[in-house]
């Protein structure tokens, strides 16, 4: 049998929530739905840093922020970035180059220098402003060639994927594609006039009515009431923007389908990390708050993994998995030898086939996430944070929530001696994955360990009442 084709589609601040694939009554999300119907649908699926450049590092190099060096998004390269990414180390797209793949990088790349095309990648194309997909002039590198598209940019993206596969398709060798929307970013304006009108009409009741009047001691940076009338348009506008992107996906499965290429490719559909849109009050994701929140909307993605042929009924995973597992996974579908990739890349990533499969597999319990100089880690059942100084003198504490007892996470059960023995355990937890797994001159606990400036409003180096911060990834 010949090795399988691999499409990846890793969108903009999606969140968990915001399809019909994860039983969103409103949208309207055909190709999400036909994915999760007929593969796998991945319930607790995290980011293992809930910001976008990171968690896209994670994806392509398998490794934890605290040892890629990215914690933070970071500033598009005309803007003088101090930080390049990713840039020199090893990804999936050098991994399956090596191994035999036509490899297509297109949309949003944000992991560091875009207008050098990263090693492994035959074609390269990506935004110049990753995060704007609104309609206008867009600017994209195409290899080193710089062109200009005026209208949406999904669509640019869209045609350029399909003509990567109409050009793959030409060939011997497999593919792997990775195409990257941005639609589901801030601001959330200018999408198709159609589906935003559709959209207004919502009365948004998968939306909790909730206000944050700064919980546990964080201050809130981006509120957000779902009846007010311009956050009423934003959300028409968020709503437009997941079904655009499911629209631009049934043209790829349509053209891997008239190739005669759908059933021999593995398709994933994925997001970088969650988003709030008045859920628990709150506007965006991490940064929604100071110090950053791991709130269950902020840290969860959706993922949604389709085998050649497809799995009648689907499936649904309950194990926690996150980007790291997903870069393992991409290699061991295209018949690499993900355990030793993830030892050589120092990866806590495993494949989630088995799973896919419906196989018992022994399987963590525990999913870890950070972002700068905090870390959690959550078993389900209970999440415990754990907080370091932040410069700026701002206090601080550690946090525990028992997600059973208390899902909108409002109560701090840190100081509750009921809880004194887990939480014990999972600093111990902490300790140990983080000495197996991080780099220490990449850490993002410390100044002097942290990888260079990311952009100006980093959350560790930002004040109370800086709101710019929130707008980045």
């Amino acid at each position: 049998m010949s090795r399988p084709n691999l499409l990846v589609f890793l969108t903009d601040d999606h969140g968990q929530w915001a399809s019909s694939a994860y039983g969103n009554r409103e949208l309207h999300t055909p190709a999400m739905q036909w994915l999760a119907d007929t593969g796998a649908r991945f319930a607790h699926a995290h980011s293992p840093n809930p910001v976008c450049s990171p968690s896209r590092a994670s994806f392509w190099t398998g490794q934890i922020p605290s040892r890629h060096g990215v914690h933070d998004w970071l500033l598009e390269p005309d803007e003088d970035p101090a930080h390049h990414g990713i840039a020199g180390r090893e990804t999936l797209g050098s991994f399956l180059k090596e191994g035999g793949y036509r490899t297509g990088m297109v949309g949003k790349w944000h992991a560091g220098d875009y207008w050098t095309p990263m090693p492994g990648f035959d074609t390269w194309f990506t935004s110049l402003k990753g995060t704007h997909a609104r309609f206008g002039e867009h600017a994209f590198v195409d290899g080193t060639e710089r062109v200009r598209f005026r209208g949406h940019q999904e669509t640019a993206v869209t045609d350029r994927a399909v003509r990567f596969l109409r050009e793959a398709a030409e060939g011997e060798e497999p593919f792997f594609l990775y195409v990257g929307y941005t639609n589901t970013h801030t601001p959330h304006t200018g999408e198709t006039a159609p589906l935003v009108n559709q959209y207004r009409k919502c009365g948004f009741g998968d939306i909790p009515r909730e206000t944050y009047e700064g919980e546990h001691g964080h201050n809130r940076v981006a509120s957000f009431d779902p009846d007010e009338p311009e956050r009423r348009e934003q959300l028409a506008q968020y709503y437009a923007a997941v079904e655009a992107i499911d629209q631009q996906m049934v043209r790829i499965i349509s053209e891997l389908e008239s190739l005669g290429q759908l059933e021999n490719t593995w398709i994933v559909y994925t997001g970088d990390h969650g988003h709030m849109n008045g859920h628990h009050g709150l506007h965006t994701k991490i940064n929604a708050t100071l110090p950053g929140n791991f709130l269950e909307e902020t840290i969860h993605v959706p993922l949604l993994m389709r085998p050649p042929g497809g799995i009648p009924g689907g499936r649904v995973v309950e194990a926690p998995v996150d980007h790291c597992d997903l870069f393992a996974t991409v290699l061991d579908a295209a018949g690499e030898d993900a355990e030793a990739r993830a030892e050589r890349q120092v990866s806590p990533g495993r494949s989630v086939l088995p799973l896919v499969w419906g196989e018992a597999v022994s399987w963590r319990n525990r999913q870890f996430c950070e972002s700068g100089m905090n870390r959690m880690v959550s078993d389900g059942r209970l999440k415990y944070i754990r907080r370091w100084p932040h410069p700026s003198g701002l206090e601080v504490e550690d946090e525990l929530y028992d997600l059973r007892k208390d899902p909108r996470e409002r109560v701090n059960r840190i100081g509750d001696e009921a809880y004194a023995e887990a939480v014990e355990d999972f600093r111990r937890d902490l300790e140990v994955f983080y000495a197996r797994y991080e780099d220490p001159a990449m850490s993002g606990l410390t100044e002097e360990g942290r990888a260079p400036r990311h952009n100006p409003h980093e959350p560790w180096s930002t004040l109370p009442g800086d709101n710019d911060h929130r707008q980045g990834g």
